[in-house]
């Protein structure tokens, strides 16, 4: 078998057999294929795309590149969540212990920010004292104990994944449905749970832009998952503006504990209950959507998903202290409120620059190498559908960098107003089973 052939049959336009996608994935992730010779085949699948199968077939050679996580040593239903990002998600911090109170098992692997904020490593390395480093007896361990643990991506699994995405990142080749679905189904089957639930966000502040691109991905990842029989569904939900009023590591890790406690905005609340019904649904816990919200909002209310929350906290070494008192939190050493110099309704917010401004502050990295600053980002007071005078104040920046002038204008042009009554949209749009 060439890599010459594979390539000039993908240009053409032509259907790749499963042993010729095995060879290209197991030539590069052992170095027997060269970078430049991946990068053109790379190329080809973004313009020539790839079929169902191809999609399928790609995912398990690039699952089966490393170690497969095996979980069968769990008791129980194991669940997993993916999100593909958004400015201010916080969604696995405040979810995962919800639907964990709820008896489901959520053995998680994770990964860091590359961008507006950290991710939910970073997020939780926020804590104090939290460790993300667990051996795989002592993962399996603590989900069997307390039936949650969030850990660090192991380095043997998908291999093929890391370099195929680095290349792709400096090829201009990461925007490819295929390329993107085998991406995230591939971490995910090989991290091995029982169901997986797909969070796939569209709009300004997130990957896919438009409804119909979040569709066509989405209805890609979930056949690999069913390909492959797993139990994959995945939502709709809008990213216009950014989820809840928190970005930034700290003042994240803040609103998912008021969430779970049962004072958060009331779109994370929804997003969370709804995706956790779903969850439930899928390890028949629940036949309902009604029923599954019900069961979580109890949990919210009662006191249990908080619960847990600290108990995960704990078995990881964080301090219990910061949880039960989010005041003694760290906090920016420059505070500055953003008072509005328009009024009336807020009619947009542009997710995408305020995710930019909140990583410029110090919550996010530019670069693999930047450092975080986990106090940094920004409180929204208002958002879409919101009525708003002149002085009020739109938001908070908190940072420890003096020179923030410059974003504080940014930060109004995120905000565009209408004078008539603006209703604010939707989070969850669809649910895609098939």
């Amino acid at each position: 078998m060439y890599m010459t052939e594979i390539i000039a049959k993908k240009v053409a336009g032509q259907t790749l057999t499963q042993p010729e996608i095995q060879f290209f994935i197991q030539g590069y992730t052992q170095e027997t294929i060269p970078d430049y010779q991946i990068a053109s085949l790379l190329m080809a699948i973004k313009f020539m795309g790839m079929n169902a199968q191809e999609t399928a077939d790609l995912t398990y050679a690039m699952m089966h590149s490393g170690e497969v996580m095996d979980l069968s040593s769990i008791q129980g239903m194991k669940a997993d969540k993916h999100s593909t990002g958004g400015v201010g998600d916080k969604t696995t911090l405040a979810l995962a212990p919800l639907v964990a109170a709820a008896g489901l098992k959520i053995a998680k692997m994770s990964g860091r920010g590359l961008g507006h904020t950290g991710g939910t490593l970073d997020k939780l390395e926020a804590i104090p004292g939290m460790s993300i480093d667990r051996s795989q007896k002592q993962f399996i361990e603590q989900v069997n104990r307390i039936g949650l643990s969030i850990i660090g991506q192991t380095g043997e699994l998908v291999p093929a994944d890391k370099k195929l995405y680095a290349l792709r990142d400096v090829t201009g080749t990461v925007q490819s449905i295929p390329l993107i679905a085998s991406s995230i189904m591939s971490k995910k089957l090989a991290s091995g749970a029982d169901t997986i639930l797909l969070d796939v966000k569209f709009g300004s502040g997130a990957f896919m832009k438009t409804l119909n691109e979040a569709k066509e991905l989405a209805k890609a990842m979930v056949h690999i998952g069913k390909a492959m029989k797993k139990d994959t569904r995945a939502i709709l939900t809008g990213m216009d503006q950014p989820l809840g009023f928190a970005i930034g590591n700290i003042l994240e890790v803040k609103e998912a504990i008021e969430t779970l406690q049962g004072r958060g905005p009331s779109d994370f609340t929804e997003l969370c209950l709804h995706a956790g019904a779903l969850m439930l649904m899928q390890s028949e816990r629940v036949k309902t959507l009604i029923e599954g919200k019900r069961l979580l909002k109890n949990f919210l209310v009662n006191g249990q998903a908080f619960e847990k929350f600290k108990a995960f906290i704990a078995a990881q070494g964080g301090d219990l202290r910061y949880i039960d008192d989010p005041a003694k939190f760290a906090q920016s050493s420059i505070i500055v409120e953003v008072p509005s110099q328009e009024e009336g309704y807020v009619a947009s917010l542009n997710a995408l620059q305020l995710g930019e401004i909140a990583m410029k502050l110090g919550a996010g990295r530019a670069t693999k190498e930047d450092s975080i600053d986990y106090t940094a980002g920004i409180i929204l007071k208002k958002k879409i559908g919101d009525f708003v005078k002149v002085g009020d104040v739109l938001a908070v920046l908190h940072t420890n960098k003096k020179d923030y002038a410059a974003w504080v204008d940014q930060l109004r042009q995120s905000y565009t107003f209408s004078p008539t009554k603006v209703r604010s949209p939707k989070i969850i749009h669809a649910t895609v089973n098939s």
